[in-house]
């Protein structure tokens, strides 16, 4: 993710959380008479795989705000440490989170999930790994030795974390010589993006990138690529979609009237705008659909946050 925004984000938060704690309050806002909060807060963070999602959550905003009665405040992050260290202080009540970070929440904060999203009933995705067609020299993951390869950031779950997994589990390899130069790739760069990287390899500037499965599919759709002219010689495992999770100490009646909120919701064009596929829905995320995520950690040596 763009580092200039972790950093903006992160102050943003802190400053909130300064003014909030300066004001003297340890939770985002006061009980009414009834116990239920008058304000909850949510962040969410940019889809890696569609950047533009940000910024299309004010109808959703007012449709919440609306079904629960009270002030819903919806802001957009881009740094899941500073989010989760948030709701662990109480200042936040609901977060985005990545496959890593749902694992990295638990480990801090008495979190239960809400939903996660499917599209054309599938709730995970892959990550492809691909070359140009007329490659001849890379047809499947062992044909990448010696190659210049491209992933997509250090912080991306389907541009790095999964494909770096992949590999060192199929090769064999050493998770922290993966990028070294000459160990197993010639050179590795980070595109930034998932669509540069799939440019990247179709341009000829690496000979090989993993990239996330729709995104590939999207450009093609698109016409920015011709997905015939690259071939995917392997994938990761399924990846599970990004999840919403509450705080546990929200009060239960809230919390049903939340989940059932996201369950129900059925704009269309909020679908469209911030996936870029309307017949994505929200369903019920359980705390086993991210049991795969510590293997992955304990095999790149990732720890939770303490």
């Amino acid at each position: 993710m763009n580092m200039k925004k972790n950093v903006l984000f992160g102050l943003t938060l802190l400053a909130s959380i300064g003014f909030m704690t300066a004001c003297g309050s340890n939770k985002t806002v006061s009980a009414k008479a009834d116990g239920m909060p008058e304000k909850i807060t949510i962040v969410t963070m940019p889809d890696e795989n569609n950047p533009e999602a940000g910024g299309k959550n004010k109808k959703f905003q007012e449709d919440m705000s609306k079904a629960l009665g009270i002030e819903v405040d919806v802001m957009e992050g881009a740094d899941y440490a500073v989010g989760i260290e948030a709701m662990k202080n109480e200042k936040l009540d609901i977060l985005l989170v990545s496959p890593m970070s749902y694992y990295q929440a638990k480990e801090r904060v008495e979190i239960e999930p809400i939903v996660t999203t499917s599209s054309a009933g599938k709730e995970a995705y892959r990550t492809v790994f691909i070359t140009k067609n007329d490659n001849d020299k890379i047809n499947n993951l062992k044909d990448l030795k010696g190659s210049n390869f491209a992933f997509v950031d250090p912080a991306s779950s389907s541009g790095y974390l999964y494909p770096k997994y992949e590999l060192v589990k199929e090769l064999d390899l050493e998770q922290e010589k993966v990028e070294e130069p000459n160990y197993f790739f010639k050179t590795v760069a980070y595109s930034g993006k998932h669509d540069s990287s799939v440019m990247g390899v179709a341009k000829g500037d690496y000979e090989a990138a993993a990239v996330a499965a729709q995104v590939l599919q999207s450009m093609d759709d698109a016409g920015l690529v011709k997905k015939d002219k690259l071939k995917i010689i392997g994938e990761t495992q399924e990846i599970p979609n990004a999840a919403y999770v509450m705080r546990k100490d929200l009060p239960e009646e809230l919390k049903k009237k939340i989940k059932d909120f996201y369950l129900n919701y059925d704009d269309k064009e909020y679908f469209k705008a911030f996936y870029k596929d309307d017949s994505v829905k929200f369903v019920e995320a359980h705390d086993t659909d991210y049991e795969s995520i510590k293997e992955m950690m304990k095999v790149l040596e990732i720890e939770g946050e303490k």
